[in-house]
This record gives structure tokens, C-alpha cells and sequence, in this order.
């Protein structure tokens, strides 16, 4: 019998993506994207991941983009008042016509501003939330300090994202099966995403130098990932 010996794959190395969607041509594609069936989950899971959470909070948005994700939470959440931080301002004129044209503007706050430094109200929050933009981070510690900043013991944090895949011609295939019928700016965005996400090992060894080690990271499908759990 001849043996043939297989070398081990070295993984897809990140490639950095630019961190904030500042574009008018991305906010508009963005915004006017179907994301039901991922956006539509977030909220749920949340509900599952946390069905002793409190019936009325604060929560933090961070990266809330068009605030798709942030009015789903509120929807589901109605105790809650929420305050959407992002950095684009483009993004945050999106989202300042959906929140009021779905009448939720007295319990979402937008807040234009980067972390660490953007004007964030209080000192704590009792959820924090942050959909899709970790992997925009060149530097992901941004996230998660900013995190354990506004968070005090028992605080509820809940993350979904992407997740790398192996190589190049997976991230090409998903792109196709998941965004091949949208514009050409979106298919682009989220083959760029896939390739500047991290892997759940990668994304465990950052909650680890943040001091988050109790948060888990679980695997929810082909392309995404979520970090939840209670701050310690």
C-alpha cells in the first residue's frame, strides 16, 4: 500500500476590510438590503440565550449601521430603551428614517461618534448588543473594551457576526449562494466581510485578553458566529 501524506492547511489569513461604511452608495445598498433572514433571528436567539433577562433595561447598540437589527430588539423588547452608536454618518441618516417611520424614536437614540471616545450617555448598561460590525475592527480589542467599559456584573452581552472561512473559494462560493442576487456594491461588501472576519478560536483568544473569558462564542451556521453570555 503507498502512503500518501496529506499536509495540514494552513487557514485563510484576515484580510482587513475599511473600518467604517462611510459611503453613500454603501449606507443606501445597505439599508435597502434584505437581511430577514439573519436580522429576523438575532432577536429570537436573544430571547433563548437569555429567558431570565430583564422586562426593562438601557441597552447599548454598537455598529447599529441602519438600525435594522437595533428596531427588531426593540420590537421584541418593548421595556427596553435603546442607545445605536456608529460612526458613519451616512449609516446614522438611514437610520434616523426608519426608527421614525416605525415611531420607535423615543426609546432609540442615535449617537454619531468612534469607539472608544463617542458620547455614550451612561456610565453602564444592562445589555449590550452589537450585530455585524466586529469584523470591520482592524483592532478588535476596540470592541471588547468598549464592551467591558459600559458593562457592570451581570450585564448581558450579545454579538453576532460573520465568520472566516477556510479559504478563498469558500468565501467565493458563499458570496454567491447568499448575496449573487444583489447589488453589485453589497456582493462585494460581504465578500470582503467574510475574508475580514474572525474564527471562532481567533474570536475566544481576543475575549481571553479582554478579561471576557466568560462569555461563549457559538457557531450558528456556513457564515455566522455569536458571543454572548453575562459579564462576570
Amino acid at each position: 500500500m503507498i502512503k500518501i501524506k496529506i499536509k495540514n492547511q494552513t487557514p485563510m489569513k484576515r484580510i482587513v476590510e475599511p473600518e467604517l461604511m462611510s459611503a453613500e452608495e454603501q449606507a443606501q445598498a445597505y439599508a435597502q438590503a434584505d437581511f430577514e433572514t439573519a436580522h429576523s433571528s438575532y432577536s429570537k436567539l436573544f430571547a433563548e440565550k437569555f429567558p431570565l433577562r430583564p422586562v426593562k433595561a438601557f441597552a447599548l447598540d454598537l455598529g447599529c449601521g441602519p438600525c435594522d437589527v437595533t428596531m427588531r430588539f426593540a420590537k421584541a423588547n418593548p421595556g427596553y430603551t435603546f442607545h445605536a452608536v456608529d460612526g458613519s454618518a451616512a449609516m446614522l441618516r438611514y437610520a434616523k428614517r426608519a426608527v421614525t417611520g416605525a415611531k420607535l424614536s423615543r426609546r432609540i437614540r442615535l449617537i454619531e461618534g468612534f469607539i472608544p471616545g463617542a458620547p455614550i450617555p451612561r456610565k453602564t448598561y444592562a445589555v449590550v448588543l452589537s450585530s455585524s460590525f466586529l469584523h470591520h475592527l482592524h483592532e478588535p480589542q476596540v470592541l471588547w473594551q468598549t464592551i467591558r467599559q459600559y458593562s457592570r456584573r451581570g450585564t448581558l452581552v450579545f454579538i453576532p457576526d460573520l465568520r472566516r472561512p477556510a479559504t478563498l473559494a469558500k468565501a467565493r462560493a458563499l458570496t454567491k449562494q447568499y448575496s449573487g442576487e444583489e447589488p453589485e456594491v453589497l456582493q462585494r461588501d460581504f465578500y470582503n466581510s467574510l475574508l475580514a472576519a474572525f474564527t471562532p478560536v481567533e474570536v475566544r483568544t481576543q475575549l481571553r485578553q479582554a478579561g471576557l473569558e466568560d462569555l461563549r462564542v457559538e457557531i450558528l451556521s456556513d457564515r455566522h458566529q455569536v458571543v454572548f453570555g453575562c459579564v462576570a
